[in-house]
């Protein structure tokens, strides 16, 4: 038995279907001799819904009760049936060790439809973070190069937990903390001064610069000497050099026009877009208050922390040549961004390769002494994996983003083209899906797995996909458009008795329960698994129409057709919802 619809087996005591767990729960302890709330935190579902909706099991009272698990269970359930039960709770049942208890089903069903058609897009959020602020630094790429596939991780992820943290109430900055710094500039300064900038009437100013960028590193190879120029010119910038300037304004305007185009593609915005360059004037700072608290050492003329005794390596705060760090910047942005918006929680989306530097980050925040440090947290995932191997900028083995959602686009047109050349705004309902495929198939997986990028997975429509899901919705509107009615209330009389109509209630009813899941666990893929869980039994649902008309959604019997249209509207609510709380789109028409 699995915990009660969790997708991570903690218990959570928030959304519609707390108020029936209560019921079980005071049920049984009224039998158990325990605490409430020891009895709700036990309690699982059981593998079938024939077993009931709540299953406590009894092992925990085998040595007070001196029996057998299944014995007291038996006798309990006894006891139980001997009396009536109270309100929301029918039956009580002894399977093995377990009770299970059974809940009012037409007051269960007319509770969560009621809650979604009432609340519509708004059913599921919560108020668990009311209050509280979380800042979350995601996708942050380096403007000195392209936006290649790698980055897509960080950005969809981020971008994912911001809306997610907002439906849970937290007040959400989503920061692009972008490369706009560092010894990459000084490189690409040598390189666009030994063979070329990128000029005004440049037909792909990005290419240019990725050609100078792998161009540097190739030469370099055989010259090191272009590395300490680099080195160099990098100082300058720091040090104000006008003509430094220029090209870090050039080289930074290209960057920032091209991942605002991609940004707007994938729907995604920030609530500050500063990069590192934003700290440099609140360096002098954070260096002045490493010292104050005695934390700076000199080592091989480099200035650091040192993190020996946690296991560490040194923190470097400076270089020999005195110019700033990553380490540095990312310390005088932490100091930042509490001051400004008090944040309960910081999260960093960063792969999983950082790691070391967010521990030597946070602990020296922990001994500069800023408590509030505690609630940073590093939100590593895995890497994209390619046939070929591992992608490499410096090397010239990079797939452009772009290049990546044209593809997608495109074949999703073809498709269109072919089995539904009619299609009203082929255009924009290929672009919904070609995006979605590609961002749903990076969040239905956990997000500390590796990721294999391969297009035979992505475009393929059928399964665990996002287009799968948009089908789906696409297929509950084309119900609701063929019925000429627009549900607003539910009937009189409920009529949802199918297994799988009370199915699709249950799982409704634990849509906000997943949401704060995802949050507390900064884990996008509960909600794309609920949603493909959803969908599943929704069209399992569908199907049984073609089996026997009685079982359709349009069916003749006008009491019944209502109850079902209520309950397939709310089923593509949570849907939108869902898919939108991802950041994919969900089409009326496929």
């Amino acid at each position: 038995m699995s915990k009660e619809d969790d997708p991570h087996g903690q218990e959570k005591s928030y959304g519609p279907l707390s108020a029936f767990r209560l019921a079980a729960a005071r049920t049984i302890a009224t039998v158990a001799d325990l605490p409430e709330e020891t009895v709700y935190g036990l309690l699982e579902s059981p593998p079938r819904p024939d077993l009931g909706d709540f299953a406590f099991p009894c092992f925990s009272l085998a040595k007070t009760h001196r029996k057998a698990p299944p014995m007291i269970a038996a006798s309990m359930v006894e006891t139980l049936n001997a009396s009536p039960f109270p309100e929301l709770i029918t039956a009580a049942q002894a399977t093995g060790p377990y009770i299970n208890i059974s809940i009012d089903h037409d007051r269960f069903c007319r509770a969560i439809l009621e809650l979604v058609l009432a609340q519509g897009e708004s059913y599921g959020n919560l108020e668990t973070g009311k209050g509280k602020a979380v800042v979350i630094d995601y996708s942050s790429p380096n403007v000195a190069k392209p936006f290649g596939i790698g980055h897509l991780r960080s950005t969809v992820i981020g971008a994912a937990l911001a809306r997610i943290h907002r439906a849970a109430g937290y007040e959400v900055f989503g920061i692009n903390h972008l490369g706009d710094w560092g010894t990459q500039f000084g490189k690409m300064m040598v390189a666009c001064m030994r063979w070329g900038k990128p000029g005004e009437n440049d037909p792909d100013p990005v290419k240019t610069m990725f050609n100078l960028y792998v161009r540097f590193h190739k030469e370099a190879e055989s010259d090191p000497s272009l590395e300490d120029e680099g080195r160099a010119w990098f100082k300058k910038l720091e040090e104000g050099d006008p003509e430094a300037h220029k090209y870090w304004v050039l080289l930074s305007d290209i960057g920032r026009t091209e991942f605002s185009r991609i940004y707007d593609r994938l729907g995604i915005q920030f609530e500050h877009f500063t990069g590192e360059s934003f700290y440099n004037d609140k360096l002098t700072e954070m260096v002045d208050l490493i010292k104050e608290k005695g934390l700076l050492e000199t080592s091989q003329d480099a200035q650091i922390v040192n993190l020996e005794k946690w296991d560490m390596p040194p923190a470097l705060v400076k270089k020999a040549d005195d110019s700033s760090l990553y380490l540095t910047r990312d310390l005088a942005a932490l100091l930042y961004r509490h001051r400004t918006f008090q944040f309960t929680k910081a999260l960093y989306v960063v792969g999983m390769e950082q790691t070391l530097h967010f521990r030597q980050l946070f602990k020296v925040g922990e001994l500069l002494g800023l408590d509030w440090v505690e609630g940073c947290e590093h939100i590593p995932f895995g890497l994209i994996r390619f046939k070929e191997g591992r992608m490499s900028t410096r090397h010239g083995k990079i797939i452009f983003l772009e290049e990546v959602l044209d593809r997608s686009v495109d074949l999703v047109q073809k498709i269109i083209d072919e089995k539904n050349p009619e299609l009203e705004n082929k255009e924009e309902v290929a672009h919904a899906i070609g995006i979605g495929a590609i961002v749903f198939n990076d969040l239905k997986h956990r997000r500390l797995k590796d990721v294999q990028f391969d297009w035979d997975e992505i475009l393929n429509f059928d399964g665990k996909t996002g287009p799968y899901l948009q089908y789906s919705h696409a297929r509950i509107s084309s119900i609701l458009r063929r019925s000429n009615e627009t549900p607003t209330a539910l009937p009189e009389k409920l009529q949802l008795d199918l297994p799988e109509e009370k199915d699709l209630v249950r799982r409704l009813a634990t849509f906000s329960r997943v949401i704060q899941s995802a949050a507390d666990e900064s884990e996008p893929s509960y909600v794309s698994t609920y949603l493909l869980d959803l969908a599943e039994v929704f069209n399992r649902y569908y199907n049984l129409g073609g089996k026997n008309p009685a079982n359709r959604v349009l069916c003749e019997d006008q009491e019944i057709r209502s109850s079902r249209l209520c309950l397939v509207l709310s089923v593509k609510t949570v849907l939108q919802k869902g898919l939108a709380l991802l950041g994919v789109k969900a089409p009326e028409k496929m």
